[in-house]
């Protein structure tokens, strides 16, 4: 086994903050990861389990053994008439497997090209972007509980997802590592392109003809029009969750501030654009230091070279109070903090 000690995780989280691991150990199979859980001298020690460091705030070294997933591999596991069922390990890129399936004909998750990350952290996260979630192409996963060593096939009706929620983040939270992940998806697509700017999109590049392939162009040129690439500057995409408020309370906020964004939901309850609001409180392409917010999207906190995690979570404290005292509304981080 290789484990690496006390090694900066700079480059394993794409914020780009540089603390440092006691332990990291990357596994690109199950029995590499059972064989380490099986050692004793690690049963009692601290883990954190790592993917594409997309969704991470680190502000604080890891006393911990760090997990870094990193099983490949896809395969067309059941044909259907209606589905094809695709297995992915979880170590996959995410956007890679986007286009793989594309590819293939694989309908379902186009609307979700260019979302930063890993497989294993989609169901974890039930990421979304453009009226589509991972719960509406979710068939299972696989995953090894790091108390036992012991693999599990985890469905769909026990993830309990919810908006950017699973039970992962819960009840299950820091108990399993995801090994890989089964998607059903579509033979004949169901497109999506009346959420957000996409129809404005595709008329601009003038395409007529639907097809997974143009929703997925559409996608990725509004992406990449107003989020930063974590190559370039450190970020984790979006740093807050849009929040979920009952329709009275929007009415009453619509009357104050006639141009806030929000839409209705399958619950009746109207989803904010937390971007909106963050912009609205003067916070669009502020910078302190090298922690800012990015002037393109406000929803997107960055680090322009040198920020520490704490001072990019102190902006987000900033934010959240400001975004309270003049909507009355409770931003929630969509980043995990450590």
């Amino acid at each position: 086994m290789n484990i690496q000690t006390n090694i900066s995780l700079k480059q394993y989280n794409t914020f780009g903050i540089d603390v440092s691991a006691k332990y990291l150990f990357a596994f690109s199979s199950s029995d590499d990861l059972q064989y380490l859980l099986s050692d004793q001298s690690f049963k009692n020690q601290e883990k954190l389990v790592l993917g594409g460091g997309s969704n991470i705030l680190f502000t604080r070294n890891i006393n911990a053994l760090v997990l870094k997933n990193e099983i490949g591999g896809i395969e067309l596991i059941e044909e259907t008439e209606n589905h094809f069922l695709v297995k992915a390990g979880a170590g996959v890129v995410w956007h890679d497997f986007v286009i793989y399936c594309i590819q293939k004909g694989y309908a379902g998750i186009e609307n979700l090209a260019l979302i930063p990350g890993n497989v294993g952290a989609s169901p974890m996260q039930n990421i979304g972007a453009y009226g589509v979630e991972i719960k509406d192409v979710f068939h299972s996963l696989e995953a090894i509980h790091l108390s036992d060593n012991k693999k599990v096939t985890i469905t769909k009706s026990e993830c309990d997802f919810g908006y950017r929620e699973s039970v992962f983040k819960h009840s299950y939270k820091n108990q399993f590592v995801i090994t890989s992940v089964v998607f059903q998806l579509n033979k004949k697509p169901e497109f999506h392109f009346s959420y957000g700017s996409i129809k404005e999109e595709l008329d601009r590049l003038q395409i007529h003809d639907l097809s997974i392939n143009a929703i997925a162009q559409a996608v990725m040129n509004i992406r990449r029009s107003k989020l930063p690439d974590p190559k370039i500057i450190g970020n984790a995409g979006s740093f807050f969750k849009n929040p979920e408020i009952d329709s009275s309370f929007f009415n009453e906020l619509k009357n104050s501030f006639p141009q806030i964004v929000g839409y209705a939901n399958d619950s009746e309850m109207i989803k904010v654009a937390a971007g909106w609001l963050i912009e609205n409180c003067g916070w669009k392409g502020y910078r302190a230091g090298d922690a800012g917010c990015h002037d393109k999207q406000a929803l997107v906190l960055v680090n322009f070279g040198k920020a520490s995690g704490n001072e990019i979570f102190d902006l987000s404290e900033k934010i959240i109070e400001s975004v309270k005292n003049k909507f009355g509304i409770e931003l929630q981080r969509e980043v995990n903090i450590y």
